[in-house]
């Protein structure tokens, strides 16, 4: 018996009254109390509360929530509840971090991680396999296109889970973003309506608004080699470029360039040849907006790399050999300069469509997504790898969702403005799919792989080696605090579910890649 002292950590209500009852049970090893709180409609605030209980409850179990139904079910968004017991020198922590809502009751264990036990009469055990029968009732595997990797089951974003939305600050500031943004693109539209573009400076007429100094370098420089080079190692998309290593066999070189050839083989020798390859756009059918047909190119850009450090387009190929163009057009830097930049912008146009499609829509969003699922499917909450993700995974479900709805849909932005739109970009998706690699996805494997390390100005890779190296070093210190030899990854039967949902379910029998040849597939 004695005096318990409750913290409770608010982080948001949706409809705050003017006061709200909760109904909490202290339940330990020896016993249980019923106690009544009466919280605050208050945002991110803390609450303390004393309460003298009977009798002696012992070691602190798990904390129950019910939330007191009123005519408007306002729902309660609750961070933490903290307990001090009589003479205990440490608070026992019980972490929520969901929406408390409706009439049922929650059950919060002690929050110290641990992993599966073996003992069925383990009152931890009992909740963490309810937890997860509940958990995959309600987060269910969806198809949005086939031959990519599953979704969420939801049409938008009012389907999802709540504890899976956007709060309302997230929520507030993703909305604002977008509104002005078009605000400021149809400005920038009434501004251009009556003019025509004749030259490159008319660029100048939409170079307005929000700036910065690295976009007010570009637009100074945007026709420049050393930028165009510059991009392909420090860019919005520094994950095509790679260090040749023999010249590409779909090169093909004209009567008349001979010197050129020489030079390539020069560069080679020396390890300075560096090439991007967008081939996989090769044979993509591309949009029709308003009527009017769009176009593709899969280019091939060789670039050389200067004693100083600057990366330099050497040549440009705009489409592969075909039997109808066994030998291509190339483009040099020698060739008039309208010509050269016209090239210089058709490859622009394809490292748009791969960092958007295959970079950031698969690589991230996408595999990020089946983690997101499978963790909610087959992680409790005391797993310490569930911890280690849950709060990089708080918000993947919504704008996936969104994007899904909204974006890459039937008559979303991509089928309105952008040329792989109209099921182009659904045949890139699966072809970059069918590539994806495990190796791929670690920055030390991909950029050893692409010929990419000790080039100091390689900026990208420089800053992803280091950010790698301090998340590794972090996230090998906690596992290792749970997992000390590799039986003990074999038997937790917890993290093998998850492993297995993630290849074989959510990322469409991935493992069946990896026996078929294709060694590093996911």
């Amino acid at each position: 018996m004695g005096r318990y002292r409750i913290r409770v950590a608010t982080g948001a209500w949706l409809f705050a009254g003017s006061h709200n009852s909760v109904q909490l049970w202290l339940v330990g090893a020896c016993g249980e109390a019923e106690l009544q709180l009466q919280l605050r409609p208050a945002r991110g605030q803390e609450e303390e509360f004393d309460r003298d209980v009977p009798k002696d409850l012992g070691p602190l179990q798990f904390v129950k929530l019910r939330k007191h139904h009123s005519l408007v079910d306002d729902a309660w968004f609750c961070d933490l509840i903290t307990v001090r017991g009589p003479g205990a020198c440490e608070e026992a922590a019980f972490p929520c971090y969901r929406w408390v809502q409706g009439q049922g009751e929650l059950s919060l264990p002690e929050g110290t991680a641990r992993l599966a036990g073996d003992n069925a009469l383990d009152v931890f055990q009992k909740h963490r396999e309810k937890e997860l029968k509940e958990r995959q009732k309600l987060y269910c595997w969806d198809t949005w296109k086939e031959g990519l990797p599953l979704t969420i089951a939801a049409g938008c974003q009012d389907d999802l889970p709540p504890n899976m939305r956007f709060h309302e600050d997230k929520r507030l500031d993703f909305e604002w973003a977008l509104k002005a943004g078009a605000l400021e693109m149809v400005l920038k539209r009434v501004y251009t309506l009556l003019s025509s573009w004749n030259r490159p400076e008319d660029f100048d007429q939409i170079f307005w608004g929000q700036k910065s100094a690295l976009a007010e370098k570009v637009h100074q420089c945007w026709r420049d080699d050393e930028l165009f080079g510059y991009q392909f190692l420090n860019g919005a998309n520094p994950m095509l470029l790679r260090r040749s290593t023999s010249l590409p066999c779909r090169l093909v070189l004209p009567p008349g360039l001979e010197a050129l050839g020489a030079q390539l083989e020069r560069e080679l020798q020396n390890g300075s040849l560096f090439e991007a390859d967008f081939i996989l756009l090769d044979g993509i059918p591309a949009n029709v907006i308003r009527g009017e047909k769009q176009y593709l190119a899969a280019p091939l850009v060789l670039l050389r790399m200067t004693p100083n450090g600057k990366l330099l387009p050497v040549v440009i190929q705009i489409q592969p050999p075909s039997p109808s163009t066994p030998t291509p057009q190339l483009f040099l830097p020698s060739d008039p300069p309208f010509a050269w930049l016209l090239a210089k912008a058709w490859v622009r146009n394809a490292d748009f469509q791969l960092h958007q499609l295959q970079y950031h829509l698969l690589n991230t969003h996408l595999v990020a997504e089946v983690i997101a699922v499978a963790t909610m499917r087959r992680l409790p909450g005391l797993h310490p790898v569930f911890k280690l993700l849950i709060p990089h995974i708080r918000y993947t479900m919504e704008i996936n969702t969104r994007a899904r709805s909204q974006l890459i849909s039937e008559g979303g932005i991509f089928d309105k403005a952008v040329s792989t739109g109209g099921g182009g970009h659904v045949q890139l998706l699966r072809r970059a799919m069918a590539q994806l690699t495990y190796r791929s996805l670690c920055p030390p494997d991909d950029l050893a792989d692409r010929g990419l390390l000790g080039i100091p100005s390689a900026l990208y890779a420089h800053d992803a080696l280091r950010l790698w190296g301090i998340t590794a070093r972090y996230v090998e210190g906690i596992v290792h605090l749970f997992y000390h030899r590799d039986d003990i990854v074999r038997g937790d039967p917890e993290l093998q579910a998850w492993c297995q949902e993630i290849t074989e379910v959510g990322l469409c029998q991935a493992q069946d890649r990896a026996h078929t040849g294709q060694q590093g597939r996911l």
